[in-house]
């Protein structure tokens, strides 16, 4: 962050940052805390360490992302990420070191970019119990996403989401031999959320981690390995969501020319497999079924129609944004009176004032 910018948001003259940054003066106490909460986002305790901790940086671990779209990553999108590596941290701690989960998924099927796609993507339905019948059943997006996100955490990985300020970010993962992660943009759509959910347990089950952005034509920016993999994790989230059988018999009922299949049929679709409509329409274009050139056309008549939601309850929202299984854990613990109301808020990154507020929500597992 540029000094002139810190001195504005501080509302303090701009050499008084400079001489901080200098050490030939120093802050008061609720300056340094302002400065710490409301600026850096950083605990106040770090402003006394002898030198600035060593810490990951996205360049380290995100290596499949072209070096253009990591060096464009802003503030928000490096304060996600260490977030969710704080999330990574309190999981240890709170589980004892140990996945509470009784069948982890990563430990009983790994992905491979040499085999049958189909195949591996009918293993990971079965993994984690998804079946034809339930799916159609779901009848809505919202629905689609608390249910793959609940098997998902089922199977061991922890999902969080936020409303990320880089709104060209999908999502996230970190591996772990313990306790992997997946963050999500709580900003995109429904369906876009849920692809980025299954695009991401795809990179964990190939043990590699990701960064998903919203525009498709940044693979096409990658080089050599690291496009392969994006290009797999997305046609292996394809493949999950839509089983190729299944849709091999939708699709025997649509016209057998492009010009006559309407949006009607695109919406019933997607609304059997829970998701965009241009996810459907794309598996069309790669089989060759529906002209590319008329895909990029409704794909970006059906972007401009999505809209952001209104909010909703603020409780609600950030209860969404937890991982169930962790949000649960760390009420559980509070009534152990193993953490303070100020300990198990700030875990759930809230202020001890709400957590009266959000702690039956959690109990009840009503998380979006």
């Amino acid at each position: 962050m540029a000094i002139p910018e810190v001195a504005e948001r501080l509302k303090r003259p701009l050499a008084d940052i400079e001489r901080w940054e200098s050490g030939d003066a120093a802050p008061t106490y609720a300056q340094l805390e302002k400065l710490a909460y409301g600026i850096y986002k950083r605990p106040l305790a770090v402003f006394f360490l002898p030198e600035p901790p060593r810490e990951l940086q996205p360049k380290w671990e995100f290596r499949t992302l072209p070096e253009a779209d990591l060096d464009t990553l802003s503030r928000d999108t490096h304060l996600q990420i260490r977030r969710a590596h704080a999330h990574q941290l309190a999981l240890g701690e709170l589980f004892e070191g140990g996945n509470p989960a009784p069948r982890r998924i990563w430990q009983i099927l790994s992905l491979s970019r040499t085999r049958s796609i189909a195949r591996q993507a009918d293993e990971v339905r079965d993994a984690l119990g998804i079946d034809m019948e339930s799916q159609a059943g779901w009848s809505s997006d919202e629905r689609a996403l608390k249910a793959w996100r609940k098997a998902i955490e089922d199977a061991g990985v922890f999902v969080f989401k936020n409303a990320f300020k880089q709104k060209d970010i999908s999502g996230f993962c970190l591996t772990d031999a313990e306790f992997p992660l997946i963050y999500l943009n709580n900003s995109t759509t429904k369906t876009r959320q849920t692809f980025s959910l299954l695009h991401e347990l795809a990179h964990l089950l190939l043990d590699v981690r990701g960064i998903g952005k919203l525009d498709p034509s940044y693979v096409d920016r990658m080089r050599g390995k690291a496009q392969a993999i994006e290009r797999f994790c997305n046609a292996v989230a394809a493949a999950v969501l839509i089983p190729e059988d299944d849709f091999r018999r939708q699709m025997a009922r649509l016209p057998p020319h492009p010009e006559d299949i309407t949006e009607e049929h695109f919406a019933q679709l997607a609304c059997r497999y829970g998701v965009s409509r241009e996810t459907t329409l794309r598996i069309l274009v790669d089989q060759g079924r529906f002209p590319r050139k008329l895909y990029e056309e409704k794909a970006k008549t059906w972007a401009a129609q999505q809209k952001d939601g209104d909010g909703g309850n603020w409780f609600a929202s950030q209860n969404a944004y937890l991982s169930q299984r962790f949000a649960q854990a760390v009420v559980q613990q509070h009534y152990r009176q193993r953490l303070t109301v100020e300990q198990a808020s700030d875990l759930l990154g809230i202020k001890p004032k709400n957590f009266a507020g959000i702690e039956q929500r959690i109990l009840q597992g009503s998380g979006a």
